[in-house]
């Protein structure tokens, strides 16, 4: 990073799904969503608390979950030192379309605009979630190492945040029936025909059922069939390719496999991350996500 450019602060919720080392390495800042398990408050602080096995362990074993976005005066506390500091910020958030989070970034922006009225601070809907998210915010953090000023670097992410494909299926349907994404009969039968949902994010940051395919293994292949249509120049894509997975590593080295076969080009190896513990209290453990830039999303 330039110093000309350590004048602003990069930043995004946990939501993102990258691991702390990752987040640290590049220097982007992140604040912390909070999960219960079992009635018990911790941070979702990228598996400090409560490792991601342990975590997916106990849900597994029935533990109830449930998740709290930050509020606004955890908002207004994490950036004030920023601010003090003489940075300016810009936030990312989780997708408008699965949290409440962007409009209480946006409430401690306005608080925060009085008492510092020199520094900017640029929030932004990611309209994306767990490490797809963190794609975006990874994609940030070069072209700020590049050189772009903040408000460059507000402009294309404006402009190229749905450029992001988020793909998503899941072995496992009781989180989904759990949550009423589908029907308990839905879910019965689902299980009995091994039916695997494949879901994707669409241009409202809204996580959409596409479609139903039987067996983990045609629904390995299709996932990638998607990063086939939609990826940037196709067979050619050079960039960079994220996969989050739920307690089922096995599978998500099959799709980083298959996603590297068939993408020579690719920016390096697939990066797998874990479901972090807030997006997972809804996925259960057996969900895989694949993420990599591509077409803008449409509905």
């Amino acid at each position: 990073m330039t110093d000309s450019h350590k004048s602003y602060v990069l930043s995004c919720c946990s939501t993102a799904d990258l691991s702390k080392d990752h987040f640290e390495k590049r220097s982007i800042h992140f604040i912390c969503f909070h999960f219960f398990l079992n009635g018990t408050e911790y941070d979702d602080d990228l598996g400090q608390s409560v490792p991601f096995d342990q975590f997916y362990k106990a849900m597994a074993q029935g533990a109830s979950t449930r998740t709290s976005q930050c509020n606004v005066e955890e908002y207004v506390a994490y950036f004030r030192p920023f601010l003090e500091d003489g940075k300016d910020i810009l936030h990312v958030t989780l997708s408008s379309g699965i949290s409440g989070t962007y409009n209480s970034a946006c409430a401690a922006r306005d608080k925060l605009a009085e008492e510092f009225p020199d520094r900017k601070i640029y929030i932004v809907d990611s309209l994306g979630a767990s490490s797809g998210y963190g794609l975006l915010m990874d994609k940030m953090a070069d072209l700020r190492d590049e050189g772009w000023t903040i408000d460059q670097l507000y402009q294309w992410v404006l402009t190229n945040r749905l450029k992001v494909h988020h793909w998503f299926f899941s072995t496992d349907l009781t989180y989904y029936v759990r949550g009423g994404r589908i029907s308990k009969a839905s879910g019965m039968f689902g299980t009995l025909l091994r039916i695997c949902p494949l879901l994707n994010m669409n241009d409202k940051g809204l996580l959409i059922p596409r479609e139903k395919i039987r067996t983990k293994k045609a629904v390995i292949q299709r996932i990638v069939e998607k990063m086939k249509t939609y990826a940037d120049n196709r067979l050619d894509y050079s960039g960079k390719c994220y996969i989050s997975e739920s307690d089922c590593m096995e599978d998500a080295h099959t799709v980083a496999m298959l996603v590297e076969q068939t993408f020579p080009h690719l920016d390096g190896k697939v990066e797998i991350n874990s479901v972090g513990t807030v997006i997972g209290s809804h996925t259960g453990p057996g969900t895989i996500a694949l993420f990599f830039f591509g077409d803008k999303r449409n509905n």
